[in-house]
């Protein structure tokens, strides 16, 4: 808990301090605020007062929108920032996204601020119908100026992948608080190690394959093996019962009955796919295939990016025994401590099964190591090109390129997963948890299972019933250590190896 707090105010002071960068962008936010938070305090309503703040108001944003045009016209001049680095003299394109995104968030808080007198008040409407539509509009016509001008995206596209490093200090902190006792630049190169481990094994395969070492030949062979449109449901049903036989046969794990027949499944809408290519999982797995709406070549790319060995490599990280059973038994045993629920646990858990079962033999051929393979060194690539794009060291299209030339991956998935990675829905380690939570799994297997202190059915169903936590905690709680109140991490799960 007090690690979890000493997290939660340093993201209050990263915050603020992001408030800060774009405050000359958003001057009129505490208006709005203002507004709402009077609301909130049940203020008896003057609307004549009301109607003056709208519609100066829509005035302010007038005036900014044709300052922001102005500025967008010049050449970007730079000057030596107090920082000893270069500071734009207009707003960075990362600063921009971030005020249009936040202008987004106002619009939609006038808009309930609006929507709670209006009709409900008559003087209310009767005050404010004009200057609430002026000001709507100009909020829309101001947030739309930020990203055509600033970050230059046009009305109708996709939003640009911006991002927004974290730097190399704050990675620092959330590595601590995630309690991994490795540098940024340690995780890096073990990501390298792990990379080229999957690349030699996808040569491997290539072999058996009759193919020689062109494993981008032997995946292109793979890609090809789809299921007609329509039948993808199908595939993935037979998968997730596969998984299931495989796990149980070997007593690997309690699986309740109930878990095994309530899981469901649905078809991700085309809109939802550019952003997941692939499926997104727990009680409920979101099926990636192409729609009737979407161009020739995206049906083909998601049918190629979706084929049954990719598929059958991650069926089972998404349902039984990853991240549907993860659900159903937290919300079970333990649940108070979601409250410290860390990537490196939940998505950590379900990249530990995909390795756990190449050791003990899914894969039926060289086909499904293939699959396997290119999810495996997919992960690998998701800490190298997160950790070096907050250090500051890559950008977006070079992750893409990343993802192309040392994964494999068709053009278009790799753009989605990369602005997945950045588009601020995730927390800025989410994608390295993958792999470095698995190992951490892994290595505590090695320990506690290898050594023989613990069957393995008794140690997974031990870490899932012991509810959320950072996996070093899990380790702590069955080895039945004593931690002093101050505890910092110290296990160095990498140590040993990471096979």
């Amino acid at each position: 808990l007090d690690n979890r707090v000493r997290r939660e105010l340093d993201q209050l002071d990263r915050d603020e301090r992001a408030l800060a960068q774009m405050a000359s962008l958003v001057p009129f936010a505490d208006t709005i605020m203002a507004l709402e938070e009077a609301r909130r305090r049940m203020e008896t309503m003057q609307s004549p007062a009301a109607a003056r703040t709208l519609a100066a108001l829509a005035l302010q944003l007038d005036s900014l929108g044709r300052a922001v045009r102005r500025s967008g016209a010049e050449p970007a001049r730079t000057s030596t920032g107090s920082n000893g680095g270069r500071a734009a003299d207009r707003a960075s394109p990362i600063v921009a996204l971030r005020a249009a995104q936040f202008v987004d968030e106002l619009q939609r808080t006038l808009r309930a601020w609006h929507g709670f007198y209006d009709g409900y008040d008559p003087l209310f409407s009767w005050w404010t119908a004009d200057p609430y539509r002026r000001a709507g509009d100009a909020l829309r016509r101001y947030g739309r100026t930020l990203r055509e001008t600033l970050v230059a995206q046009r009305e109708g596209d996709e939003e640009p992948i911006v991002g927004d490093p974290l730097g190399a200090e704050a990675l620092r902190s959330e590595l601590a608080f995630e309690l991994i006792p490795y540098t940024p630049e340690e995780l890096i190169a073990l990501a390298e190690r792990e990379l080229a481990w999957c690349e030699a094994e996808m040569r491997r395969a290539s072999r058996d394959m009759g193919l020689g070492d062109d494993w981008h030949a032997a995946l292109e062979r793979v890609k090809q093996t789809t299921v007609e449109p329509g039948r993808q449901p199908d595939l993935i049903r037979d998968l997730a019962r596969e998984a299931i036989a495989f796990v149980e046969r070997r007593d690997l794990i309690t699986i309740p009955p109930l878990a095994a027949e309530i899981w469901r499944m649905e078809m991700m809408p085309p809109a939802q796919q550019r952003v997941s290519p692939f499926f997104l999982g727990g009680e409920v797995i979101r099926v990636s295939y192409p729609t009737d709406s979407m161009t020739h070549e995206d049906k083909l790319m998601s049918m190629r990016g979706n084929n049954p060995h990719f598929s059958r490599a991650t069926v089972q990280h998404e349902l039984i025994p990853g991240h549907h059973l993860q659900g159903f038994m937290t919300s079970r045993f333990n649940a108070h401590r979601d409250a410290f629920g860390t990537p490196f646990w939940g998505e950590g858990w379900a990249l530990y099964w995909e390795m756990l079962l190449w050791d003990l033999g899914f894969p039926r051929g060289p086909e499904d190591r293939m699959g396997m393979l290119f999810w495996r060194a997919h992960r690998a690539a998701r800490i190298i090109f997160s950790l070096k794009f907050h250090l500051g060291e890559m950008t977006p299209q070079q992750a893409i390129d990343l993802l192309v030339n040392r994964v494999g991956h068709e053009r278009a998935n790799a753009t989605a997963e990369v602005r997945r990675s950045f588009n601020g829905s995730y927390s800025p380690l989410y994608q390295a948890a993958y792999m470095v939570g698995g190992l951490q799994f892994r290595a505590l297997h090695r320990e506690l299972v290898a050594s023989g202190r613990m069957s393995d059915r008794a140690f997974h169903d031990a870490i899932l019933q012991g509810g959320r936590m950072p996996v070093e905690m899990v380790r702590a709680r069955l080895m039945d250590a004593s931690l002093p109140r101050e505890y910092r991490p110290s296990w160095r799960f990498l140590d040993g190896g990471t096979r």
